[in-house]
């Protein structure tokens, strides 16, 4: 008997607007499996060109993205295949030789900020949710990320989101929150919004026969 498709869920939001936190309340409120994928992961692979070029590409425009390889993989965990996920080198601004196995599980629950720019990957969401934080929090955030998990210098950092993090987002992120499902304002702090979402999610399992807590 061949397994029920995953549910995929598709998180986005601005740079540190907490996709991660939303995504992980998802996942203790159903008990079942899930199997997490970081549009971050699938930066282009940019070891042809020196480091101080790679600093200055823009990383927030659709462009600076793989996602025909995203789709690729995604179609692969639909269908009940593992996949080699990317790994990404945030220090050297490129594509790392590592690769994540992933396989598949009753939930994939995919996080990025441009993922609705690609019709292909809404294509791929069940359910899509776009998470709203206030700018200056976003930017506190992304800063406190930056320096201490992905080796940043606090100038690089500040100079790229006036620069690019900004401008992309109000071009390409924040527009397309018009193809959320569900948009949560304040994010993972917003217990009711958490609630809805996971009594949907529940919901969509027990269509699909798959249990949830």
């Amino acid at each position: 008997m061949s397994r029920p498709r995953p549910l995929i869920i598709g998180v986005v939001g601005g740079s540190g607007s907490g996709k991660t936190t939303v995504a992980r309340a998802i996942h203790e409120a159903t008990g079942l499996e899930a199997a997490f994928v970081d549009q971050d992961a699938y930066y282009k692979d940019l070891a042809h060109i020196t480091l101080d070029e790679r600093r200055q590409v823009n990383y927030d425009h659709p462009d600076a993205l793989d996602n025909d390889l995203m789709v690729s993989q995604l179609r692969q965990l639909a269908a009940g295949f593992a996949i080699e996920k990317p790994t990404y080198d945030y220090a050297a601004h490129t594509r790392a030789a590592a690769t994540e196995r992933i396989e598949p599980t009753p939930i994939v629950i995919v996080d990025g900020i441009l993922l609705f720019t690609d019709p292909r990957l809404r294509e791929l969401f069940d359910i899509k949710l776009y998470v709203d934080v206030a700018d200056d929090v976003r930017f506190i955030r992304r800063l406190q990320r930056d320096v201490e998990e992905r080796g940043r210098q606090m100038d690089d950092i500040i100079r790229q989101y006036l620069t690019t993090v900004r401008p992309m987002h109000l071009e390409f992120v924040e527009p397309s929150k018009r193809y959320a499902d569900v948009i949560l304002p304040e994010g993972g702090h917003n217990r009711i919004a958490i609630e809805m979402v996971t009594a949907r999610v529940k919901l969509e399992l027990q269509e699909r026969g798959m249990a949830a807590a």
